[in-house]
């Protein structure tokens, strides 16, 4: 289904044509002055030189062919040459009802659908998550659903950090600890135990411990980076520890990112590419992409039109070891062998933007990916305290995750307690759903590449820019549809009726803007625009809401439309924060 914008806009391209003047100026905009107008168009501005005549009488005779137009009540031209638009209430009415019935409310699902893989979430294995992996998660499961929504075959892949250094220094500390375990007995021939030697908090432990040993033991460190180059070839006992570290974190990080309503349809990580690396190391040197620069083997990527200096793309160390470099690049080859992708969405901290830059140019520069693939780096700011400096605990460590979201739950148990409107045990439940809305949408109302501040009062007020005011406003909406149900009413099979209020007709304006906002953001990996729109849906509702008698009105034909207007909000409004990660609860 066409979006309202363009509906308008095709309009005024036959109005453009009928004066006598190339469509192409016909172009239509949100009105910048709503106190005047809702839409307008510009373009007797642009024709003026071109057909040598003063703006204005262009305008009127543009405006003098939509007299009877089906589309716009009032079309009238403004010095200097300025065309204000307001559409005709029985147009509006006619479109919201064509998008009630239309699948996928009217969104256009894309006509030849590409495949979609979405880099987000990044994790090292053995360590907690932390404040530092939350907007990767919140994002990049953001950009995921807004793509699989258009129609797009999409995977999620979290992309584990699991063959470094610090699977070595685990292995050392373990060593260290439980030397009698069968692991470390080189001549051991029988099965290993299926349970890890370890639980997730012993893990979680081990790492830091060996990492601040090994900074100041020169022995330690060696010994940690040998075990790594082991493990890496294939020594047994140490593959069979690192299947354990790999159980144990990624059941804790299922755990944890099913609070946060985040999920992978791909569980790889580094160690998964490994096996590509030696084939790719030899294409690259047998096809000349790839000389040996102080004795590390580098791939040049800078380009004539650089404005600052890129660094060759290094393959391999000196030693021969690989790096971030090497492993995303293998990554990309098994990406290309296994599924073809068509797009590939990195959702990464924009600290590692040149690391990107030289990975995507290596990429296509030596054929690891076909020319027609389109890399993206979708680079996300710091989440500050109010400080502006990045978020930390009160004693100034990096705060966990679950403490966090731990932390967000009480507060808005707190406030849901106050209204003393619900029971203990349905408040708790409701505080978890609140309050990773209030996570979710402080997050990503930001522009993805903007740092922000991360401020807990602010996110869990049930007033201004917040997720427990869209929610409010959601669940206002449920209420009022239960009630009119209650009351013995449908809700299925109603119309929108033509508006019979401005707040009304703006209500119905605002949840008309869905799909071109759809649109919109999709093509501009942008979803803090969703956030943008469902706050401004919210006060065109709850302004509707509190002018407006609605199951009051006596009028039932009245009525039943403003419940049908209601019911498509509340879908609107519903799948926006879907896209966003949460949802909203019956009973606030």
């Amino acid at each position: 289904m066409k979006t309202l914008l363009k509906l308008i806009t095709m309009e005024m391209e036959e109005a453009f044509r009928a004066a006598g003047y190339d469509e192409t100026y016909a172009k239509v905009s949100l009105s910048n002055r709503p106190d005047l107008c809702e839409y307008q168009c510009n373009g007797a501005l642009a024709a003026a030189k071109a057909y040598k005549k003063a703006p204005i009488m262009i305008a009127g005779d543009v405006t003098a062919h939509l007299k009877e137009s089906a589309v716009f009540s009032y079309a009238e031209a403004v010095n200097p040459g300025f065309i204000n638009l307001k559409v005709k209430p029985a147009f509006a009415a006619d479109f919201l009802n064509e998008m009630a019935a239309a699948e996928n409310l009217g969104v256009e699902k894309e006509q030849n659908p590409r495949t979609v893989m979405v880099d987000y979430g990044g994790p090292n294995v053995a360590k907690p998550l932390h404040v530092g992996h939350l907007r990767s998660a919140i994002i990049g499961e953001s950009v995921k659903r807004i793509a699989r929504f258009k129609g797009n075959r999409v995977i999620g892949d979290i992309h584990l950090g699991d063959w470094g250094y610090q699977m070595g220094l685990i292995i050392t500390e373990l060593e260290k600890r439980r030397p009698d375990l069968p692991y470390f007995q080189e001549d051991y021939e029988g099965e290993y135990p299926s349970e890890a030697p370890f639980t997730i908090g012993e893990l979680e432990e081990i790492y830091p411990t060996a990492s601040a040993y090994a900074k100041e033991n020169e022995e330690y460190r060696e010994k940690a980076l040998q075990a790594t180059f082991l493990l890496q070839n294939g020594r047994r006992g140490y593959r069979a520890i690192w299947r354990h570290i790999m159980d144990v974190s990624v059941a804790d990080l299922k755990r944890n990112y099913q609070v946060l309503n985040v999920d992978f349809d791909l569980w790889k990580g580094e160690a998964d590419v490994q096996k590509y690396i030696p084939d790719m190391v030899q294409m690259l040197k047998e096809k000349g992409f790839a000389h040996y620069d102080d004795g590390a083997l580098v791939v040049d990527v800078a380009e004539e039109d650089d404005n600052k200096a890129v660094p060759p793309c290094m393959i391999l160390k000196s030693d021969g070891a690989a790096l971030y470099d090497t492993t995303d690049l293998a990554t990309l080859v098994e990406r290309e062998s296994l599924y073809q992708p068509d797009q590939i969405i990195y959702v990464v901290d924009k600290r590692q933007e040149l690391h990107f830059v030289q990975v995507f140019r290596c990429a296509k520069k030596t054929g690891i990916v076909r020319p027609e693939v389109d890399l993206k780096y979708l680079g996300f700011g710091t989440m500050n305290g109010k400080d502006g400096k990045p978020f930390k605990t009160r004693e100034g460590g990096v705060m966990r995750l679950e403490n966090l979201l731990r932390e967000i739950t009480e507060e808005m148990m707190k406030k849901i307690m106050d209204n003393r409107t619900v029971t203990e045990e349905e408040a708790e439940a409701t505080a978890q759903t609140v309050g990773l809305a209030a996570v979710k949408y402080g997050d990503l109302s930001n522009q993805a590449s903007k740092d922000y501040i991360f401020d807990v009062d602010r996110f869990t007020s049930f007033e201004g820019n917040t997720g427990p005011y869209i929610l409010y406003t959601i669940v206002r909406i449920k209420s009022i549809l239960h009630k009119y149900q209650e009351g013995g009413g449908s809700i299925d099979g109603l119309r929108i009726r033509e508006p019979g209020s401005e707040c009304e007709k703006a209500l119905m304006l605002e949840t008309a803007k869905f799909n071109e906002m759809i649109d919109t953001v999709y093509e501009e990996i942008a979803p803090h625009k969703i956030c943008a729109y469902i706050y401004d849906a919210a006060n065109a509702f709850n302004k509707f809401y509190h002018e407006t008698r609605i199951l009051a009105e006596e009028d039932a034909e009245k009525k039943a439309g403003y419940i049908a207007l209601l019911k498509l909000t509340k879908e609107v409004l519903e799948t926006c924060i879907d896209l966003l990660g949460f949802e909203a609860p019956e009973r606030m």
